[in-house]
């Protein structure tokens, strides 16, 4: 009956480590995707997938109420990057090669105030709506030294599905208001607190 017993829980012990052994073999095949961006043959960059269980950075709101009706980016901006690029830049400070910087674009609910809030059970403000386009900064400094090592693509503003792939936008298009801009190495850290935080 000891022996019985012995064997038993040799066996449940086993079952375990094998448990644990094919979870941290799930974690890490997680953690070591390959996270660097992908590429057609004719430089386009694919849309990732996955993005919205990347790390989330933060969601500036720049609605058209609060500008003229002429905001550039009417919507929640929901940037995500991932956590592999995420990790390094919290041990290193800087954002390593091969950085995506995931921008997807986010409606709020419809304004019945001048200054297009609303009033919810939680108070008065801006409340998301639906998903409204992509946008994506990459660091390549190979690709693109002539834009501070930084490209920019936009795979549709308007609902889902987005485009599969996206060709760099011109300099003047996207880059040169973060050369003129943003706060560290092209990026605007100053809207992502989580960059910062210890």
């Amino acid at each position: 009956m000891r022996v019985l017993k012995i064997l038993t829980l040799g066996a449940a012990m086993g079952v375990a480590a094998l448990g644990i052994s094919q979870f941290s073999t799930s974690v890490n095949a997680q953690v070591s995707d390959d996270w660097q961006p992908q590429w057609t043959e004719d430089g386009q960059l694919v849309l990732p997938t996955g993005y919205r269980e990347w790390v989330f950075l933060g969601s500036p709101l720049t609605p058209n109420a609060l500008n003229g009706g002429q905001a550039g980016f009417p919507e929640y901006h929901n940037v995500y990057m991932h956590p592999t690029a995420y990790a390094q830049y919290k041990e290193t400070g800087e954002f390593p090669e091969g950085t995506i910087l995931l921008k997807e674009l986010q409606l709020t609910q419809p304004g019945e105030e001048a200054d297009g809030s609303r009033l919810e059970v939680s108070g008065q403000g801006y409340f998301p709506a639906g998903f409204n386009g992509i946008d994506i900064a990459v660091k390549d400094s190979s690709r693109f030294a002539e834009s501070n090592n930084w490209g920019y693509f936009n795979f549709g503003h308007h609902a889902p599905p987005y485009a599969e792939t996206a060709a760099s936008a011109p300099i003047e298009a996207c880059a040169s208001c973060h050369i003129d801009n943003a706060d560290e190495d092209m990026d605007f850290t100053r809207f992502y607190a989580i960059l910062s935080a210890n």
